[in-house]
């Protein structure tokens, strides 16, 4: 039976990011009629309606401890991506993969401007794709070579394909992936304004404090 790991040595170059993957991604989720999500009590809109759906975690698949509950959301066709990709990752390696960061908000990634250069803008035409709820962070800290290899060759042949973005962080050491909604064209859903009625009915909004610095930069 042949190995299903990249033979020794032969590890893909890093998939570095760039001003104009950053234009792309903008420009793909807003012909896909994404909006950026506001504030927490718009983001908890969006997950009331179903909008966003929880990360998928399992056995697989883990989430930051410092993410708030409310951030633990992503698009239904990003959730279904990160199933794929850490059920595929667990048969290989047998340990999970770890979400680092998800969802974001405008006002949350305002005050993330202000502690941490590297932030990707929260306003203008070109912002951090993770306010559309379509982008995740996935953590390279513990990952090994031949896992690094891997996830760069699963990666960029998606990418190719025109189903994801990804551009490879080194100094919050992460993965930062747009999914797109081809990836899983039925999951989803034409409808996007719904700012309305109780948003905390269900869910609790976290203080404006609560989120952690820990979060990807993108």
């Amino acid at each position: 039976m042949a190995s299903l790991r990249l033979p020794l040595g032969a590890m893909p170059a890093p998939l570095v990011g760039s001003h104009e993957s950053l234009e792309r991604q903008n420009t793909r989720l807003d012909a896909e009629g994404l909006e950026r999500i506001e504030d927490e009590g718009d983001l908890v809109d969006r997950i009331e309606h179903k909008l966003l759906v929880p990360i998928p975690v399992s056995s697989a698949l883990a989430v930051n401890a410092q993410l708030p509950l409310t951030h633990r959301y992503c698009r239904p066709w990003t959730a279904r991506f990160l199933a794929d990709l850490a059920h595929a990752h667990d048969a290989l390696f047998h340990r999970p993969l770890e979400v680092s960061s998800a969802v974001r908000t405008v006002a949350y990634q305002k005050r993330l401007m202000r502690t941490n250069g590297n932030a990707a803008p929260a306003e203008g035409d070109i912002v951090s794709p993770h306010l559309t709820g379509a982008t995740i962070d996935i953590t390279k800290d513990g990952l090994s070579r031949d896992e690094i290899a891997w996830m760069r060759h699963r990666l960029l042949t998606l990418e190719d394909a025109g189903k994801i973005d990804v551009e490879e962080e080194f100094r919050q050491a992460c993965f930062h992936i747009t999914v797109y909604k081809s990836y899983a064209p039925r999951l989803s859903r034409p409808a996007e304004r719904v700012r309305g009625g109780d948003p905390a009915q269900h869910l609790k909004v976290p203080d404006a404090g609560a989120e952690s610095d820990a979060q990807g930069l993108s």
